[in-house]
């Protein structure tokens, strides 16, 4: 063995060591082995296929509406790019941000996720907290604790993907640990910050924030690199040139610049969205709904309907019982990005 592999392994031995004494609310098992599950075979061969290694870095990103987490890895070209989309199981609370403990409310926002915070003995199987609050958080004086992705469907403000959905997850998160990357950056949206759903949802109270999102996601969209995240004046502030240690959370933004680097290419980014919002708002009315409790992916949504909670438990969740059913079933898209169907359940309405 060469002198390289071995401090490899033994590197990924102490990540994982550092990772199984991570204490949270969702702690309640003892470890089994679980957290140790190799990646499938035919999620290697794609990896392989798209210039990637179990080794490379990672990035999450959460949608509320469309119920799905994606996994984006750094390719050969040191950029990231899109591995594997996954359907949530189950999401509570309302579309919008997490502001106080026991609201149901899942986060969103940019979140930084280091070995410390995985969870190898959730009681919902595996899991990993987000580290809610984040910086702005704190400065806006939201409380929350045990924000979490973990196995089984149910949610009490977390992110529910089934034990075989987050067993991958996890082993994603858990190789890129071991190939040597420090943190890997959530980021949690109300929807696909496209302009047609910004449109859809510009009457609503939260609007100010997720365009604050939206310019978040346009970085990593132009660019394919997480964006180095700062906040000041209650908002968000990506990629600021040289030292943003001016930026201060809950104090007022001073003047700063955008990485001289990126900043053309999110301006263009930025200018097409906004000319095709401004033709939306002329044509798509403005729409809101209320949730009953958060949503579920369609495909689970469907398997629900077809099987009951009963047998859909224990098809996907284990010994967790699935939170709330009727509330998942009441979700007026549950993934769907047509609000002709959503209309059809009686819960949108039109301004």
């Amino acid at each position: 063995m060469s002198v390289t592999t071995l401090f490899r392994r033994c590197r990924r031995l102490a990540l994982l060591g550092a990772a199984a004494i991570a204490l949270s609310s969702c702690v309640g098992m003892e470890g089994d082995g679980r957290h140790l599950q190799p990646l499938p075979a035919a999620l290697v061969s794609q990896m392989s296929a798209k210039g990637m290694s179990q080794a490379d870095p990672i990035l999450v990103r959460l949608y509320k509406k469309e119920s799905e987490l994606e996994i984006w890895k750094r390719d050969r070209s040191g950029r990231y790019a899109l591995l594997k989309t996954y359907p949530m199981c189950r999401w509570s609370g309302q579309l919008g941000p997490k502001k106080r403990e026991g609201d149901r409310q899942a986060p969103e926002g940019f979140y930084t996720v280091t070995p410390e915070l995985m969870n190898p003995r959730s009681q919902f199987y595996l899991s990993f907290n987000l580290g809610y609050p984040n910086a702005l958080e704190q400065a806006q004086g939201y409380t929350g604790s045990a924000l979490m992705v973990h196995g089984a469907c149910t949610s009490a403000g977390c992110y529910a993907m089934t034990d075989e959905g987050v067993a991958e997850i996890y082993a994603l998160a858990r190789e890129a640990f071991a190939g040597g990357q420090r943190s890997f950056q959530v980021q949690a949206f109300p929807f696909r910050m496209t302009p047609e759903n910004l449109a859809r949802h510009r009457a609503n109270p939260h609007i100010a924030f997720w365009r604050n999102l939206k310019e978040g996601s346009d970085h990593f969209e132009a660019t394919r690199q997480p964006p180095r995240v700062a906040t000041c004046g209650g908002r968000y502030v990506f990629n600021p040139a040289g030292d943003a240690s001016a930026l201060v959370p809950g104090a007022p933004c001073p003047a700063y610049q955008t990485d001289p680097e990126v900043e053309p290419l999110v301006a263009a980014r930025n200018a097409r969205d906004e000319t095709r919002l401004a033709e939306l708002a002329d044509s798509l009315p403005a729409t809101s709904y209320a949730l009953m409790d958060g949503g579920m992916h369609r495909s689970f949504r469907k398997l629900l309907r077809d099987l009951g909670p009963e047998r859909m438990q224990t098809m996907v969740a284990g010994k967790v019982a699935i939170s709330q059913p009727q509330a998942a079933l009441a979700d007026p898209y549950g993934g769907d990005d047509e609000p002709e169907q959503a209309a059809a359940t009686g819960s949108i309405s039109s301004r």
